[in-house]
């Protein structure tokens, strides 16, 4: 299977976050020309923006993908919406979000799309994670991710409000 690398950040705070991410990790596995590289670490964050709601749970996932990034942004959102995820507060409660963060030797920008995510270094729920994924062996070799890497180990973003998830991991079956 080819097709370009996709960095995405999951989350969610309603229910069992843990399953959810897991449901949603295996969900977009199973899409036609997917395939699951590898995981981060999760962390527990405290909610940004709306914040009169539980913590997050917080995932980055690196995938390859064959289709377009419209194409996949198409398929998370069944996905979400599957899961059970419902739009009526920005920022607000969700079962799963799932975003695109970075695209392999890629940009989109569009009225739907915007990649890389704009907003994704002001949040240390994406930054943390990011640089644990960036680490790990299915990207180590990709030359195309070490401005990246360059660039997260750079950042001086705080770990205020974060702290990394002490519960289940069901997702990491995902990977064998």
């Amino acid at each position: 299977m080819s097709g370009r690398q996709y960095l995405l950040g999951l989350g969610g705070n309603i229910g069992d976050r843990a399953q959810f991410i897991s449901e949603a990790i295996e969900a977009i596995g199973q899409l036609s020309g997917a395939k699951v590289l590898a995981i981060s670490e999760a962390v527990d964050s405290d909610p940004v923006g709306f914040t009169n709601q539980g913590n997050f749970l917080n995932i980055c996932i690196a995938i390859t993908y064959s289709g377009t990034a419209h194409e996949f942004l198409s398929e998370a959102l069944k996905i979400e919406h599957k899961l059970g995820r419902v739009r009526t507060v920005k920022d607000g409660p969700r079962t799963v979000d799932i975003d695109i963060l970075f695209i392999e030797d890629g940009r989109e920008h569009s009225e739907t799309l915007t990649v890389p995510h704009p907003r994704w270094r002001e949040r240390g729920f994406v930054v943390i994670p990011l640089r644990d994924l960036l680490q790990s062996p299915a990207l180590a070799k990709n030359r195309a991710w070490d401005f990246l890497r360059d660039e997260v180990a750079n950042l001086s973003i705080g770990s205020e409000g974060l702290r990394k998830w002490q519960g289940p991991t069901p997702w990491m079956k995902t990977l064998r």
